[in-house]
């Protein structure tokens, strides 16, 4: 599908660097539908413009993303059809981000929840705000991990520290991710962006052909990841909106 915009996904150019802002800064930038679908599309038109040679991507406001948003959740539980629509965009957001042969500078300015959290860490660096924090909290809420957690998580760090966090959805602190393989650097608040910025351009700088082809071999353990494990993830992730687990957070998130 063609990209179609948005305004909750924010597409600015700065010479050979496209900056992408999560846009939904009043519920913490949670993933609307409009807004992940916008996900989905934006890697193919960035991949044929020539004139962009590198990405950040960021969150507006005081977190980078907070994940799934609550009435999507509920839709999800209340109606299959969605639930499957839903659970198949989540495997082409996964594909389409590490399809993308462009270097990508995740700008993670606050806290990265579940899909978010594995948004950012699909990009080829990460930086991290020193307020900052990662988690993937599905088995916290009755979920099995699907969309990224249990897939390419196991790639960053070792086996027994990705399930220590997984299974527990514990929040890593941005100096922590960094020990961990989450991500590469942490840096003031304030310094966020001017830094993920000037990153940014020194990979635009660099060859075109021969950093965008390192890329995409670097990434083909991750499309094989992908290949191994989504499949039967996603499918599990389904299932576990059948559960009386998952009932009992339905039944907490509508008397909020």
């Amino acid at each position: 599908m063609p990209y179609t915009p948005t305004e909750h996904l924010l597409v600015e150019q700065d010479g050979p660097i496209v900056t992408l802002t999560l846009n939904n800064p009043d519920m913490r930038n949670a993933f609307l539908d409009d807004m992940h679908e916008a996900m989905r599309e934006i890697w193919w038109d960035l991949s044929e413009d020539d004139s962009v040679r590198a990405v950040i991507l960021t969150g507006a406001g005081k977190a980078f993303s907070a994940g799934g948003d609550i009435p999507s959740f509920i839709k999800s539980y209340e109606d299959n059809e969605y639930r499957r629509k839903s659970l198949r965009g989540a495997r082409r957001l996964m594909e389409a981000q590490v399809e993308f042969p462009k270097p990508v500078v995740a700008a993670v300015n606050g806290a990265a929840v579940g899909l978010g959290c594995n948004v950012a860490l699909c990009s080829d660096i990460v930086f991290m705000a020193e307020s900052a924090f990662l988690a993937d909290t599905h088995v916290s809420i009755g979920l099995v991990c699907g969309d990224g957690g249990a897939v390419f998580w196991p790639l960053l760090m070792g086996l027994l520290k990705c399930k220590e966090y997984l299974l527990t959805g514990e929040r890593i602190p941005a100096a922590k991710a960094v020990d961990l393989g989450l991500a590469n650097r942490v840096v003031p608040d304030a310094e966020l962006m001017d830094q993920a910025k000037a990153f940014a351009e020194k990979l635009a700088a660099q060859p075109h052909q021969a950093i965008q082809e390192t890329k995409r071999a670097l990434n083909l353990h991750l499309q094989q990841m992908i290949l191994l494990a989504a499949p039967f993830a996603l499918s599990a992730e389904s299932e576990s909106f059948t559960t009386d687990d998952i009932k009992r957070t339905i039944d907490n998130f509508k008397k909020q």
